[in-house]
């Protein structure tokens, strides 16, 4: 069965919001079984809205609206479906009331455009809004299912997991079941050879990879009777895959991020940590400090991004930045040393390199990063290239940084497999 996505608002056109609903909807659409050919965009403007509807109607057997059901004369679009659908809009009773006690509750009169958003169209069901005063609305024509939903995700979201998912599973024989294998230390291109095999020849189960910035994931999806079912297909690949790409490999959780996966590698080994950055700027501590519970490892963040700053804070020597440069193998190790020594941490991380859009010499051109880690006594230090802007590059960067942190640390404590692979984007 197919499902179709229009997003209405001119203020996702105009690009003051981004648009993060489709994505949602997408994802969970995928997960119930169905399959989505088309997605819109469109403005607060009934007839553009209408052209969209009746397309979509046409062509899918589920078309899901979100946007466009709040209270003032540009929000259109039940007005718009129930014209496309034939249908006249009648109050509901049901909706009136919650209105009302919404309102109640916040000891505030009702404005007389709020009743608008208890009409309903004619034979369409109204789904309760436990976050907002606009109902969803679900209107059945046949085999086609028109199903509204209120814009703002703390709205639609509840919602959808809530009413939504339930209603549809009715109607989709089966089960698509995914779980995501997340890969760090191997770029794409490399990732994607190495499971070329599998992708030509996949049939159930089927192998998408996903490029993320320093990382690669690969979602591994299987059609089935029930989840259950769909995990025994799962199974067998995902152990493939865990023996193709070994340690690199740091989950098979969707909600596990790469820092998440790094802080509880150093909680679970008491090992305290500190980073000493330059051209990431603190994006290295910040991304670690994001995972609840760092704060039992994580002790201390230096941004020295001027050659003064390293050698006063960190003991970077002059000769070494004379000789070398700031943007060097030397510089990078002197740096984790002497932010270890600084913060007496068991783990120390440093970042030097260029992020442009200046600075760049035929020798050391834009993007080329050193790192370096030191865990207990052992430091390695590796260079890498990055292609893209200024951010790029430092997102790339603190991504690579938490890689290489995970790598050093899980090589000091045992000895293990990272794949078949030579590395992130241009490691030598």
């Amino acid at each position: 069965m197919t499902v179709e996505f229009i997003s209405v608002g001119t203020e996702i056109l105009l690009g003051n919001i981004v648009n993060t609903n489709a994505a949602y909807l997408s994802e969970k659409c995928a997960a119930l079984g169905l399959s989505c050919y088309y997605q819109c965009v469109v403005g607060d403007n009934e007839e553009r809205l209408a052209e969209c509807l009746q397309a979509a109607v046409k062509r899918s057997d589920f078309v899901i609206l979100s946007g466009g059901l709040g209270p003032t004369q540009d929000d259109l679009t039940k007005e718009t479906a129930a014209q496309v659908m034939g249908r006249k809009l009648v109050m509901d009773k049901h909706s009136k009331d919650r209105i009302k006690k919404y309102f109640d509750k916040l000891g505030k009169e009702i404005p007389d455009n709020n009743w608008k958003q208890a009409m309903v169209p004619e034979g369409g069901i109204a789904i309760d809004n436990d976050n907002g005063t606009a109902p969803g609305i679900i209107i059945e024509d046949g085999n086609i299912h028109v199903i509204l939903l209120p814009g703002p995700p703390n709205e639609l979201i509840p919602m959808f997991e809530k009413d939504i998912i339930p209603y549809i599973r009715q109607f989709v024989p089966g089960t698509i079941y995914s779980q995501t294998v997340k890969i760090c230390g191997i770029g794409e291109s490399k990732a994607e050879s190495m499971v070329r095999d599998l992708i030509d020849g996949q049939e159930n189960p089927t192998i998408a990879p996903y490029a993320k910035t320093g990382e690669v994931h690969l979602r591994v999806t299987a059609r089935a009777e029930n989840v259950k079912e769909a995990k025994k297909l799962l199974k067998p690949m995902v152990k493939e895959l865990k023996s193709r790409f070994g340690a690199c490999i740091y989950s098979t959780e969707d909600d596990v991020t790469l820092e998440r996966a790094v802080a509880e590698l150093l909680v679970a080994n008491k090992l305290t940590v500190s980073c000493a950055e330059s051209c990431t700027g603190g994006m290295l501590a910040a991304r670690l400090i994001n995972v609840p519970g760092i704060s039992e490892v994580f002790k201390s963040g230096y941004i020295t991004y001027s050659n003064k700053a390293k050698r006063r804070i960190l003991g970077v020597k002059k000769a070494t930045l004379e000789k070398f440069g700031a943007v060097s193998a030397a510089t990078a190790s002197e740096m984790a040393k002497g932010v270890a020594v600084l913060s007496k941490a068991d783990v120390s991380v440093s970042i030097t390199g260029l992020a442009g859009p200046d600075g760049g010499t035929e020798e050391k051109p834009v993007g080329l990063v050193y790192i370096a880690c030191k865990v207990k006594g052992n430091v390695t230090v590796e260079e890498f290239r990055f292609t893209g802007n200024r951010n790029k590059i430092r997102e790339s960067s603190t991504a690579a940084a938490l890689g290489l942190m995970r790598r050093c640390v899980l090589e000091y404590y045992s000895k293990v497999t990272f794949g078949n692979g030579t590395g992130e984007q241009g490691r030598k």
